[in-house]
């Protein structure tokens, strides 16, 4: 077998970066070599491969799920939001310098269709089958001459293109039709059919529009997928949460001791890798919630300040809004804080920034004996080490390189009273430091909590890369699927007007 797929989506956040992630993992338990491809992301939650190379988190969970090391040929451009109008542009897992959207579209991202092509072409020759993820919309008639994601890559890889619907959002099946007719002639010869997903409710009554969409479009629907609640998979372009709601919808286990741990997430601007908090969220009894305001602070037992694309733009918000003032507070009453990356920059000292906002000197929140200066070569590591008396893995993404002056050693960071810092991400995925920690926090909190001896986040995550599997393997028509992936489209689909405008 040697064949490929695109998984496309109606919208942003139709579920396609899961879906990709349950095609996988179902194929890998069939004994198929698979890997996960995205030609160009756009998320400000990246990891570090182990060749050094920063990759979309969402590329490295698929990775996971297929069971293979993630690489940068799986994600060659990752694009990182600093504004509204510009992001970092990061090829084969290296920054190479700012862009507006304007000079990406206008010529560069052209440019790296030939970069594009050959990674994809050597995980093609070196894995049985390639599952590639899209962006956005395969319809984005503004930007169908410069794509590289989505039917521009189809076109050139000649890949089967599935178009995956989020129905509960409604209007999936008007969705459906109109990303087929506002695609061109050539690129409507490779859209093989449709996936529903997050559907709730009896497929029966779904059933007789799945008809007449195969009727008006000449293409089947390859399946429905139920909604499914905590999947807690990693998020690519933003937050599947809202600001107060908890983390990933996840419930939340009854504690082992008397008391939970109440966790407030600063929701600082351009928040990056907040996947942070993920293993926070799985333990039993920790209740994890992304905060606004100073006064939610209030009743938290941990306050998290998180990693951000703009350290100087969030702690201007943090002042802003009140929110360092509680911080400095808390601190003063001995109640824990935990910085991470850009969280822990800004509780430093002072910033030198010529490189991420080009501000200049600022002072930061003088919580932690930091002085901090941002360097053009950004750090990209997977450090090991200890903590607290345990084995503690992590990785760091980071241009701001931190000149520590004072305090406890802490993850290559330092710890003040109950403030701690460090550049490290994923490190509270480390069952026994974050445990250790948890029983810092609850001790200065003054609260009777008792970890869980028994989680582990790493099995978690694969129970719930095993539950997308099983959707694939349970509610989609995996023959068909299979026919795709080895064989492609479909000769003979018909094309559906208008097409794409001249």
């Amino acid at each position: 077998m040697s064949g490929g797929l695109l998984v496309a989506g109606t919208t942003s956040d139709a579920g396609k970066s899961v879906v990709t992630a349950g095609i996988c993992r179902w194929l890998v338990r069939q004994g198929v070599k698979v890997a996960p491809f995205k030609a160009q992301n756009m998320s400000l939650n990246s990891f570090v491969t182990r060749e050094g190379a920063e990759i979309g988190r969402a590329q490295a969970m698929q990775a996971q799920a297929a069971r293979v090391e993630p690489t940068a040929l799986m994600n060659p451009v990752l694009l990182k939001p600093g504004s509204d109008r510009s992001s970092q542009v990061v090829l084969m897992g290296k920054p190479v310098g700012e862009m507006s959207a304007r000079g990406y579209h206008g010529g560069r991202q052209e440019a790296l269709l030939g970069t594009v092509l050959e990674c994809l072409a050597e995980l093609r020759g070196t894995y049985d089958a390639v599952i590639c993820e899209g962006a956005g919309s395969p319809a984005e008639i503004n930007l169908r001459r410069t794509d590289i994601v989505n039917m521009g890559i189809a076109r050139n890889a000649r890949l089967p293109v599935l178009v995956v619907g989020d129905i509960d959002r409604g209007g999936v099946f008007a969705s459906f039709f109109g990303t087929v007719a506002l695609l061109s002639r050539e690129d409507q010869e490779l859209v093989a059919g449709f996936l529903v997903n997050k559907f709730r409710g009896d497929v029966s009554l779904l059933e007789p529009g799945l008809d007449m969409l195969h009727g008006l479009t000449g293409r089947p629907s390859y399946g429905v997928l139920p909604f499914r609640h905590g999947l807690g998979i990693d998020e690519e372009d933003g937050m599947a949460v809202s600001l107060r709601g908890a983390v990933r919808e996840s419930a939340v286990a009854a504690p082992v001791g008397a008391d939970v741990l109440r966790v407030a997430v600063c929701a600082v601007p351009l928040m990056s890798n907040f996947t942070d908090v993920d293993a926070l969220a799985a333990e039993p009894g920790v209740v994890v919630r992304f905060v606004d305001r100073a006064e939610e602070l209030a009743d938290a037992d941990l306050v998290v300040v998180p990693g951000t694309r703009g350290t100087v733009k969030a702690l201007e918000w943090l002042r802003e809004r009140g929110l360092a003032d509680a911080i400095a507070l808390r601190a003063a009453e001995g109640r824990p804080v935990l910085g991470i990356c850009g969280g822990f920059q800004l509780l430093g000292e002072h910033i030198e920034d010529e490189v991420e906002s080009r501000a200049g000197h600022v002072d930061g929140l003088g919580l932690l004996p930091v002085r901090v200066r941002f360097a053009r070569e950004k750090t990209l590591t997977r450090p090991v080490g200890e903590a607290l008396g345990e084995h503690v893995e992590g990785y760091e993404i980071h241009h701001g390189v931190a000149q520590v002056t004072g305090g406890d050693a802490f993850l290559d960071g330092c710890r003040v009273g109950e403030v701690w810092g460090t550049h490290w991400h994923g490190s509270l995925e480390s069952d026994g430091f974050r445990r250790a920690f948890l029983r810092e926090v609850a001790a200065a909190a003054g609260r009777r909590f008792v970890s869980a001896a028994g989680t582990s986040f790493a099995a978690l995550r694969e129970q719930q890369l095993d539950l997308l599997g099983d959707l694939i393997e349970e509610h989609a028509d995996t023959d068909a699927l299979w026919r795709l992936i080895e064989s492609g489209a479909p000769s003979g689909l018909p094309f559906i007007p208008p097409g794409a405008p001249a």
